[in-house]
C-alpha cells in the first residue's frame, strides 16, 4: 500500500484527498485545525461546538478520581481532628 501524498502549490496550498475528505467528512468551506507535533502537521476538522465535541473526553481519568478525593477528604478531616 503507497502513501497518498500532495503537492504544495506556490502558495502553499495543498489539496485534501478525497478518501481522506471522505473518513472526515470534510465538505467545501469546512475549516480545518492546524497542529504540528514532532516534525508532524495535523490537520482536524473544527468542530461546530466546541462544547460538545469536548463532552465525555478522558472520562475514565475523572470516574476514577472519586475513591483519590474521598481519601484526600478523609485525611484532611482527620489532621483537623488532632
Amino acid at each position: 500500500m503507497t502513501v497518498p501524498s500532495v503537492k504544495v502549490s506556490n502558495r502553499y496550498q495543498i489539496a485534501v484527498p478525497q478518501h481522506a475528505r471522505k473518513r472526515l467528512k470534510i465538505k467545501s468551506g469546512d475549516r480545518l485545525l492546524v497542529d504540528v507535533q514532532d516534525g508532524m502537521m495535523i490537520l482536524l476538522p473544527e468542530p461546530q461546538n466546541y462544547t460538545q465535541s469536548l463532552a465525555g473526553l478522558h472520562r475514565e481519568i475523572w470516574e476514577k478520581s472519586g475513591d483519590y478525593i474521598a481519601g484526600e477528604r478523609n485525611a484532611w478531616n482527620d489532621s483537623s481532628k488532632s
